[in-house]
């Protein structure tokens, strides 16, 4: 036997190749998996329970399409979804500026921290009624109750992230005399960028909540509008239906447009940083 026969005899048997695409595929069915068991469970119960508190999927889907085909829905979203823009727009700006000056100077910390930490602690329900109480139903309703329910958490978040900038870079940025935009650019912004991202998924999550509320019990349009009309006539199945829609677009948002952003500005984030 010669040492090449020995090597291939010794060789491990090739591994059938497999497809790469097939674990991708397979992603979803997890979820799928789930979204129908919780239907089959749900229409089961509808079947046990009177179907006036607990429509069947059939009257959900019914009432969906509906909401879907007479405008309705884009609509009354498109209002709440201005209302939340500009109310976490202005948290966000707020908070930027608040929670790096509390990550970098003591002073700061101490001055703001007692507000920040109060914030939190005030329930979403607090902020919607007062804010009714204060602004009526003009716009500044909305938009000051989801600033005010979500700046306390995007700033907390911020600080966090301020603080644990490396020191040693801040110290290099100091001694090679970078300029401002410099600093801004490939320090401040690359450190700051996963605490931003997770401040803006909190801060949004808070802002959805509230906003409804505050539709609920001030405003005349919105997502929370209709679902006060749906409860006031007893209608369980458009209340889920909107419910359901509203659902689904803060997932659309939430996996095709903010991790998106996350995942694209982490690639940015490793080119440019020190």
């Amino acid at each position: 036997m010669t040492a090449t026969d020995v090597h291939v005899a010794q060789a491990p048997p090739a591994s059938t190749p497999t497809s790469p695409r097939s674990p991708r595929r397979l992603r979803g069915l997890p979820a799928a998996a789930f979204l129908g068991l919780l239907c089959a469970g749900w229409q089961i119960m509808s079947v046990l329970v009177d179907s006036v508190l607990v429509p069947g999927v059939p009257a959900i889907a019914a009432e969906l399409v509906e909401i879907v085909v007479d405008g309705s829905f884009v609509e009354q979203l498109g209002v709440t979804v201005l209302r939340v823009g500009l109310g976490f727009a202005l948290a966000f700006v707020v908070a930027v500026g608040i929670g790096i000056a509390m990550g970098r100077s003591e002073f700061a910390r101490r001055f703001f921290e007692p507000a920040v930490l109060l914030g939190l602690t005030i329930p979403g329900l607090v902020w919607a009624l007062l804010c009714v109480i204060w602004f009526g139903i003009d716009l500044i309703n909305p938009v000051a109750a989801v600033a005010l329910s979500s700046a306390p958490a995007l700033m907390l978040t911020i600080y966090q992230g301020t603080r644990s900038v490396d020191p040693d870079l801040l110290e290099m940025a100091h001694v090679y005399r970078f300029s401002r935009v410099t600093r801004l650019r490939r320090l401040w912004l690359p450190a700051l960028a996963p605490s931003l991202f997770a401040g803006a998924r909190l801060g949004l999550s808070l802002g959805w909540k509230v906003i409804v509320l505050v539709e609920v019990f001030g405003m005349s349009s919105g997502v929370g509008y209709q679902l006060n009309n749906a409860f006031a006539a007893q209608n369980v199945a458009a209340v889920l239906a909107w419910t359901l829609l509203f659902a689904i677009v803060m997932a659309v948002l939430e996996y095709g447009v903010l991790q998106a952003l996350e995942r694209r500005a982490g690639r940015w984030r490793k080119a440019v940083t020190v």
